[in-house]
């Protein structure tokens, strides 16, 4: 266990936001997480989150270590759309967690790659994301490339970096844009008031290029391409917030109470294209839209004029 001892300068500051801005390598809701299990104390003795400090409070904050974890193999189905030696393409479907993470150690994609490919996977990304180049949210449907060997994740990561590994997703998105194309360059961090989330902000952040295009009009709603130039984390949920047409159903940048029934965001990945690392040559896969998504936009109705 890791104590750490802080001596208040502030007066008045609430001590869940205090412990989080001491630079220990707290986000907010880990520090509330620590107070309601009584591992932060006071002048000696146990606080609430709400607790508002006074200048020269004495803080003692108790951190467990963190606990060893390895990814399980789990005989989990997935969909493979290709495999070689080097890599494979797997169509996620929505609903599953891409690696192990807290709360999610188990049912992810990573423990059913264990079980499919064995040893076979690259491991520059250690032992809880093994072949693991790029993610999808939980949330969002489609295609995923893993790598099986650390050459071609590096060659992989490499196109990701250079912006020539083509990923396109649809999405529906509330209201109706206004343009039949355009470009998304805003740069994204994290939402300083929600460690959890994204957002646009020119603080801590990095440049972030999304270019969409309109497939269909509904009433209220927008079908749409995207084309990723960078993979920042929720990069297109982000955008199209900032646009003001947040993704359908998200439920974190999203709309609350959508008078269309859904559940869970409508957003798939549904082209990837790249040059493969051993052949040299390129590659492209298209997933066709699952039915949740043909389904949504049945629901919509009729295409506005």
């Amino acid at each position: 266990m890791t104590e750490h001892k802080l001596i208040s300068v502030s007066d008045g500051t609430r001590i869940d936001k205090y412990i989080s801005e001491a630079n220990i390598g707290l986000s907010r809701s880990g520090a509330v997480n620590l107070i309601d299990k009584g591992s932060v104390l006071i002048n000696g003795k146990k606080t609430l989150k709400n607790y508002k400090l006074k200048i020269n409070d004495e803080i003692k904050i108790f951190i467990p270590d963190p606990v060893a974890y390895e990814a399980k193999a789990e005989n989990i189905l997935l969909d493979i759309v290709y495999e070689d030696n080097d890599l494979l393409i797997v169509n996620k479907k929505k609903g599953m967690v891409v690696h192990p993470a807290a709360g999610n150690y188990e049912g992810t994609l990573v423990n059913a790659l264990l079980y499919h490919c064995g040893s076979s996977l690259s491991g520059i990304n250690g032992v809880l994301r093994p072949g693991i180049v790029h993610r999808i949210d939980k949330d969002t449907s489609g295609l995923l490339i893993v790598a099986k060997n650390d050459f071609s994740h590096a060659r992989l990561a490499e196109q990701i970096k250079e912006h020539t590994f083509t990923r396109e997703y649809e999405a529906i998105v509330s209201g109706n844009i206004k343009d039949d194309s355009g470009t998304i360059d805003a740069p994204i961090g994290r939402n300083p008031n929600d460690r959890k989330k994204m957002c646009v902000t020119a603080k801590n952040s990095k440049n972030a290029v999304t270019h969409y295009f309109v497939l269909a009009r509904y009433k209220g709603y927008t079908h749409i391409k995207c084309k990723l130039e960078t993979g920042r984390t929720h990069q297109i949920r982000v955008h199209m917030a900032y646009l003001g047409h947040p993704v359908s159903g998200d439920k974190v940048y999203g709309i609350k109470n959508e008078k269309v029934s859904f559940a869970g965001q409508c957003l798939h990945a549904r082209k990837i294209g790249f040059i493969h690392p051993a052949t040299e040559k390129y590659m492209e896969f298209i997933s066709d839209l699952p039915e949740y998504f043909s389904d949504y936009l049945n629901k919509l109705g009729k295409i506005s004029k």
